[in-house]
């Protein structure tokens, strides 16, 4: 008796391919790098100087830096939405316009107001793309990684030539990013019933210490006595003269080491994006530091880099009362606390 034929076993259901995203996430990456050479190239003049054989065999077209400022600023804009789940293309789309009307149009309010998206998105994606960290050391790298694409903002908003005045324009791209910031972490850290008692502790003292520390900067510069302020400038202008710069406070006592402490957190609790949050406080103003007229490249260099000197040992400081208080103790308490279960996160350039 001859069989029946038998039907093919049914395939598997297969997964989505990740071909196109993974495609436009290069095209972006590409898109973001060449804006970043375009940007480098036309401050190659005031790198190495007007008078440069460089300069003078390889002309800068006035056009460049323009080009390069509205390719970083959508690249940036393209990203922060794909990270944080939102619509790439309409913000993409929205950041594109702004900037080539600030490019075409000029005057005053245009291109300050894209210097102030530009600083205010490359300072919250520079947030966004960290990933947890388990040890102090990886942290460091977190916070490296952060730091780099807030150098790359900071090339992209001078391009824009704005007309600012320096405090308010800082003020305005560090509100602004705070209130992106949060909007996305009210997400991603489980709203605020997740803190708990020690969470919403941990998030009013970054608060108070971030209005405390811009109120008396602004009560200092209005009110304040003209003595008192004179000793303090000329304190800045005497450091300054001697090391190159002078770090802001801001960044190195609130936002390197809460961009410290809030990846170590994230490896065991995900309400640790609230702290990192306040790492607003510090890409924001390092995105921002080349806006100033006064202010070189090298000088914004070593800015960031005694910020980072001061941070991170006190973000290890944080991470070590930390453990203290809510790990394990003893002599193989860190060991053991880097080799307990932590808490995954999608990779660094997938969607949260």
């Amino acid at each position: 008796m001859e069989k029946a034929p038998t039907e093919p076993p049914a395939s598997a259901p297969t997964a989505p391919s990740e071909g196109p995203v993974a495609w436009l996430l290069a095209l972006w990456f590409a898109t973001l790098l060449l804006g970043t050479l375009a940007l480098v190239w036309s401050a190659l003049p005031a790198l190495i100087g007007e008078e440069s054989v460089v300069t003078d065999l390889a002309p800068t077209p006035s056009w460049l830096d323009a080009a390069g400022s509205v390719a970083v600023a959508t690249s940036l804009s393209w990203l922060l939405a794909t990270r944080t789940a939102g619509r790439a293309l309409i913000t993409a789309g929205l950041a594109l316009a702004l900037s080539v009307a600030s490019v075409v149009v000029g005057g005053r309010v245009l291109p300050t107001g894209a210097a102030v998206m530009t600083c205010a998105v490359g300072g919250v994606y520079a947030v966004m793309i960290t990933v947890p960290a388990i040890t102090w050391l990886r942290s460091v790298r977190e916070v490296l990684i952060a730091t780099t694409v807030a150098a790359v903002t900071a090339v992209a908003a001078v391009g824009f030539e704005p007309t600012v005045a320096i405090a308010r324009f800082d003020l305005v791209a560090l509100v602004v990013a705070l209130a992106l910031a949060f909007a996305i972490v009210y997400r991603l850290g489980a709203g605020l019933h997740g803190l708990g008692r020690r969470g919403v502790i941990v998030v009013a003292l970054g608060l108070g210490v971030l209005i405390a520390t811009l109120a008396y900067a602004e009560l200092l510069r209005r009110y304040g006595a003209q003595s008192f302020v004179s000793s303090v400038l000329d304190f800045v202008d005497w450091t300054s003269a001697r090391i190159g710069a002078f770090p802001r406070p801001l960044v190195a006592l609130l936002g390197i080491p809460a961009l410290v402490w809030g990846t170590h957190v994230r490896a065991r609790r995900r309400q640790g994006w609230w702290v990192c949050a306040f790492g607003v406080a510090a890409t924001v103003p390092m995105a921002t530091t080349l806006v100033a007229p006064d202010t070189s490249y090298l000088e914004a260099v070593l800015r960031a880099a005694y910020a980072l000197a001061l941070g991170l040992p006190l973000g290890y400081l944080v991470i070590r009362a930390d453990l203290w208080l809510t790990g394990p103790r003893g002599s193989g308490g860190r060991r053991a606390e880097e080799a307990g279960p932590h808490r995954p996160e999608p990779r660094r350039f997938a969607e949260l």
